[in-house]
Parts: C-alpha cells; structure tokens; sequence
C-alpha cells in the first residue's frame, strides 16, 4: 500500500527511474528537477552521491538549513509503494509574497509512469496531518490553470477556489478536521 515517507536513500533506483521518466516527457516539475540535476545529478548514480542528495533534501526543512537563495524551509515527502518510488510532495513552512501569488505552501508530482491512478490524490490528503503539525490551519494550493488533473486533485482534497492570478488557479484547503 502507497504511503508517504521522509526521503531515504534505499530508493534510489527507482527514483532515478523516475527522473528518466521526467526528462523524457519534458516534465522538470516546476523547475525542482531541472535545479536537482545541475546541482546533485551528476553524483546520483553512486550511492554515496545520492545519500548526500538525500540529505541535502532533508536539511531544507531546518530554518537553518541550506537552501537556494529565496526558498523558505520546506519539507518534501516521497510517495512510494514497497520500493517503488511514485511521487513526492512538498510542504514549504511559510508563504513568501511569490508563493502567496504562484506557488503556495505545497508542491507536488507522480512520476509519469504512475500518473492517472489516483497517486495525487492521496499524497495530498494524506501530507495534510504533517502540514497541520507545523501549525499550518489551512495552506495554499496552486496550478496551472490549463492543468485539469492538478485542479481535479485539489478539489478532490477539499480545495476552496479563491481566485485566478496571471493563470494560476489558487485553492485553500483546511488541514483539520
């Protein structure tokens, strides 16, 4: 059964997999894999290069932590099935005034293989409790607005529409109750 974990190093096959799978459709999710590859790709094949990916994913939810410059501290979820990598999810701690506008509190994507099945869905409804335990009572959703499947999964999760800026649909949904 699917479920989301802390990013961990033993799926490291199955995520490059799925990073193949992004590149091959073009899909860079929303610019994260694109900056992923130029600063960590090049050592990913190699266990050791990819633990430090690892770990370098997990230090970005300390305020602390080592961040590209602009980004607030965030924490990502993968969505994995036995040792299937499937997806991740992302919970940034805060809003910055672009994220109010564009990106909001969370971020997520099912590598294309896996698309279609529900994934979304679940990853969202079910990184709710974790984005409530860091205080957050409702966070901001946001797509594209030519993306259907996206406005489908964050109405599905309870998103309430609020409005449309420069073609980002944006939705809050509560995290209780």
């Amino acid at each position: 059964m699917p479920e989301l974990i802390t990013p961990d190093a033993r799926f490291r096959v199955s995520f490059l997999d799925a990073v193949h799978e992004h590149i091959v459709e073009d899909d860079f999710f929303g610019g994260t894999l694109a900056r992923e590859l130029r600063e960590h790709g090049g050592t990913w094949r190699q266990p050791a290069g990819f633990a430090r990916y690892v770990e370098a994913v997990r230090e970005e939810e300390s305020e602390a932590g080592h961040r590209p410059e602009g980004f607030v501290p965030n924490t990502w979820y993968w969505y994995v099935d036995g040792d299937t990598y499937l997806g991740r999810i992302q919970i940034r701690h805060r809003l910055t005034p672009y994220l109010l506008d564009y990106g909001g509190h969370i971020g997520y994507g099912v590598r294309p293989a896996h698309r279609r099945r529900g994934h979304a869905t679940a990853m969202l409804r079910d990184v709710l409790p974790y984005a409530q335990a860091l205080d957050l009572d409702r966070v901001l959703v946001t797509c594209d607005s030519t993306n259907i499947g996206s406005r489908k999964v964050i109405e599905a999760g309870g998103g309430e529409f609020e409005d449309e800026r420069d073609g980002k649909l944006r939705y809050w949904i509560r995290t209780g109750g």
